[in-house]
Order: C-alpha cells, then structure tokens, then sequence
C-alpha cells in the first residue's frame, strides 16, 4: 500500500544512496493521500506500478504511474467460488 509515500520515497533514495541504479516501486492498493503525489514525482523512483483496487483521481495519475487491473482475476475468483471449483487452479 502506499498511502502519503513517505516510506515509499525514503526506501528509493536510501536505495539509490546504497548503488541501486534505478527503482521501481510495486503496491497493491494506491491510497495516495496527502503529499503522496508530489513525493512520488519528486523521487528517484522511475516506475510505480498499482492495482486498481481503488479508484485513482485523473489528476494523480502521473507519468511514473501504471495501473495495472485485477478485475478478471476477482471475477473469475467470485466465480469458481459460487461454482465450488478450484482457485488454486487459476495460478497454475
């Protein structure tokens, strides 16, 4: 998750600091509040790939950021469980 990317930024710059040659920055659920957008275009980190887990207003969607959908893995999932048929199956 990466909520105000306070975390998020200070693990890409002690990253680079470290020899990292690039960073790129991979979460789940984008909450983005508060100063979140601003760290996230100021940081070294090239790349920031979400889920669309929740909805991300038009004017937080920057360059470095690539929303990646889990629609079809959530609807099949709901699916196979009202089927009664295997979930594990899917990841195979």
């Amino acid at each position: 998750m990466i909520d105000t990317a306070g975390t998020t930024c200070n693990a890409a710059e002690a990253a680079i600091n470290d020899g990292a040659l690039s960073v790129m920055a991979i979460a789940t659920h984008p909450v983005l509040s508060g100063p979140a957008i601003e760290r996230l275009e100021k940081s070294s980190i090239k790349k920031i790939v979400v889920c669309d887990t929740i909805q991300i207003n038009e004017k937080n969607k920057i360059d470095k950021l690539e929303i990646v959908s889990v629609a079809n893995v959530f609807g099949e999932s709901i699916k196979r469980i009202v089927d009664g048929t295997s979930l594990s199956s899917m990841f195979k």
